[in-house]
C-alpha cells in the first residue's frame, strides 16, 4: 500500500509540519496563537473549557485573531460526557480539525465531512488505525511510548514505519520530539508531520505555575514513570518525592476497583476524575503535592522559552 506523501505543511498551508499538541489542562488561545504567529498549527483539548459558551469563545477568539489553521481535541468515548455538545459546537464554529482520541470517530468523521473538517485521529497500533483509516479519516497521529500523558505501547521506530507502511493517509508521529533532529528523524521514518507537547509546557505562553516549568528544567528522562494511579489508564508523570509517596498507598477507590468488577465503570469514572483534579492542582498552584504530566523529552528542555523560538527551532530540523 502506498502511503501519502501530502506533509501536514500542505495539508494546511503552514510553514511547518508541526503541530503544537493539545495538552489537557495546559493548552490555551495562547499558546495557538504563538504557534500560529510562528508558521505551525496548534489545538486544544474541548474539555479544557468547563461550558461549551467557553468553548465556543476560545475558537472564535483564535478565528478573529489568524485565519491560520487550528483544531480541537476531542474525546469520543463515554467517559466524556460532554462529547455530544461539544461536537455540535464545534460543527457551528468549524475548527480547521478536529482530533479525536479513546473512542470511535465515526460519528465525528460523518458530520466533519460535508463541512470541510478534517479529522485526525490518534492510535496507537495498527489495527486501530486501519479502522479509522476506512471510515474516512484525514490523518492519523501515530502516539507513541514516548508521548507524554496517555501513551501507546511501541516506540516511534516501531510504530511509525508500520502505519506508514500498511496505511494510505499521512502519518504524524507524536512522542519523544524536542529537538530539530528528533522531528528530522521522525520524516526520516516516513511521518508526514509532528506533534510535539510536553517542551511546550515549559514556554512563556504556557499558563502553569513556575513550579512546574522549572520542573521540566531539573528533572530529566529518567525520572519519568508511567502510572495507572491517576487515570485508570497509563499515563506518564514526573516521579517527584510526593508521587513516589502517593505510589506507596492506595486509596479507597482503588482498593474497591480491585475487588469489585461489577462496579469497575463507575469507579473508573471516579478514579479519572480524582487523579485529573491532583493534576489540576499541581498544575497551577504553588503546592508540595505535585503530580506533573510529562514525558521523557523534558531530557532536553534548558530553560523556559518564547513558544514561537521552539516552534521555529523545531521547524527547522524538518
Amino acid at each position: 500500500m502506498k502511503n501519502s506523501t501530502t506533509t501536514l505543511d500542505q495539508m494546511l498551508g503552514i510553514r511547518y509540519p508541526l503541530l503544537v499538541a493539545p495538552m489537557f489542562l495546559i493548552s490555551n488561545t495562547a499558546m495557538v496563537k504563538a504557534a500560529l504567529d510562528a508558521g505551525a498549527t496548534a489545538a486544544i483539548p474541548a474539555l479544557n473549557y468547563l461550558t461549551t459558551d467557553k468553548l465556543a469563545a476560545a475558537i472564535d477568539e483564535i478565528r478573529t485573531y489568524s485565519d491560520k489553521p487550528f483544531g480541537i481535541n476531542l474525546i469520543v468515548n463515554k467517559s466524556n460526557p460532554r462529547y455530544k455538545a461539544q461536537l455540535k459546537t464545534l460543527l457551528q464554529h468549524r475548527p480547521d480539525f478536529i482530533i479525536t482520541s479513546l473512542g470511535s470517530p465515526a460519528e465525528v468523521i460523518d458530520k466533519c465531512k460535508p463541512l470541510g473538517i478534517k479529522v485526525f485521529c490518534d492510535v496507537v497500533n495498527l489495527e486501530y488505525a486501519q479502522k479509522v483509516e476506512k471510515l474516512g479519516a484525514d490523518a492519523l497521529i501515530a502516539v507513541s511510548s514516548r508521548a507524554g500523558g496517555h501513551c501507546g505501547p511501541l516506540p516511534p521506530e516501531k510504530l511509525v514505519p508500520q502505519l506508514v507502511e500498511q496505511c494510505s493517509i499521512p502519518v504524524i508521529s507524536a512522542g519523544g520530539i524536542a529537538r530539530a533532529q528528533d522531528v528530522a528523524e521522525a520524516r526520516r521514518l516516513g511521518a508526514a508531520g509532528v506533534s510535539v507537547g510536553t517542551v511546550f509546557i515549559a514556554t512563556h505562553e504556557s499558563p502553569v505555575s513556575e513550579d512546574y516549568k522549572h520542573a521540566l528544567i531539573q528533572y530529566g528522562a529518567q525520572d519519568i514513570v508511567l502510572t495507572t494511579r491517576l487515570s485508570g489508564t497509563h499515563l506518564t508523570v514526573i516521579n517527584t518525592p510526593y508521587f513516589k509517596s502517593l505510589e506507596e498507598k492506595e486509596s479507597l477507590i482503588e482498593r474497591l476497583y480491585k475487588r469489585h468488577k461489577w462496579a469497575r465503570k463507575y469507579l473508573k469514572m471516579i478514579l479519572f476524575a480524582s487523579g485529573m483534579k491532583k493534576i489540576e492542582q499541581s498544575a497551577f498552584k504553588a503546592t508540595y503535592k505535585t503530580v506533573w504530566v510529562a514525558g521523557p523529552s523534558i531530557e532536553y528542555v534548558a530553560s523556559i522559552r518564547p513558544l514561537g523560538e521552539l516552534v521555529r527551532e523545531l521547524g527547522e530540523g524538518w
